[in-house]
């Protein structure tokens, strides 16, 4: 393997100081939620300040939206870190249990996310007695950058690398072994940028297209369908790149398939994100009926 991209010499920690005997340091890991979810309050902010978007009026005051920030944060990080602990390594964190709470060493569940900011927001829409999927879809408009950030986090860490290739844009990642012979060096598909391109860039442009020129908002759950069909749709096919979870891969089961029938089969980020692009259909095919 001759041509590779090294990988960029960022270290994972943008500064650290020691106060009172404790090492306190700001990771771009952190940041990345930070940024995302003050950006992502931000947008949601705007949308409430534009009335001609909407089918009426705004769903609820910029105010509210400061308020959803706090139940939006709670969603992601308990909802992220929970999921991961249940979908991805259950064995280690119940033998371990005090590990559950070391989110600053990584271990993040995008799905596991997506159902605390679910839980998150129908509780908030029904305490202040709001109409829940236009909030949801105002989320949804909100939720790619945050998706954008979070990857590009990943990339940086490094973690969650895509698998073994010899194509001309491949990474060396620290870290990563190589289980294949055949690559001289081991390089890997930089796949968590090609999710930070399509869950973030792409899905971010057709989203914001459909708000402005679409006038989506005016149609309730139509985002919302969007998002969770789109999303699912581009980790179905990244995950074709991503290097599955090593608890899933074995010497006959190199690319970390739950189901399997020959040599083809389904990871776990699949089987979790295809009933997303069932759930989006419906809600979409479900506010076309309602317009």
């Amino acid at each position: 393997m001759l041509l590779a991209l090294p990988f960029p010499n960022i270290d994972p920690e943008i500064f650290a100081i020691d106060i009172f005997g404790f090492n306190v340091a700001l990771r771009w890991y952190s940041l990345a939620y930070i940024g995302g979810l003050l950006i992502g309050w931000r947008i949601i902010v705007s949308l409430m300040k534009r009335e001609t978007l909407w089918k009426s009026s705004p769903p609820m005051s910029p105010a509210n939206a400061e308020d959803l920030l706090t139940w939006l944060i709670l969603g992601v990080v308990l909802g992220g870190r929970l999921g991961f602990v249940l979908f991805y390594q259950p064995e280690y964190f119940f033998a371990n249990p005090g590990e559950t709470l070391k989110v600053w060493q990584g271990g993040m569940s995008f799905h596991g996310g997506l159902a605390g900011v679910i839980v998150a927001t129908i509780i908030y829409s029904w305490s202040h007695k709001l109409p829940l999927w236009s909030v949801a879809d105002a989320i949804a408009v909100a939720s790619p950058a945050g998706l954008l950030f979070g990857r590009i986090a990943n990339f940086i860490r490094p973690e969650l690398w895509g698998r073994p290739t010899a194509v001309p844009w491949a990474v060396e990642f620290p870290g990563a072994d190589c289980p294949d012979t055949w690559f001289l060096v081991c390089t890997r598909h930089p796949s968590q940028l090609y999710e930070a391109g399509l869950e973030g860039i792409v899905l971010g442009l057709v989203i914001l297209w459909l708000v402005t020129r679409g006038r989506a908002l005016k149609f309730p759950g139509r985002i919302t369908g969007v998002f969770i069909l789109g999303y699912g749709l581009a980790r179905t096919f990244v995950e074709l790149f991503r290097q599955a979870d090593a608890q899933f891969i074995s010497i006959d089961n190199p690319f970390g398939y739950v189901i399997q029938l020959g040599n083809v089969g389904l990871t776990q980020g699949q089987i979790l994100s295809l009933p997303m692009v069932i759930a989006g259909i419906t809600l979409i095919f479900w506010s076309l009926r309602n317009a």
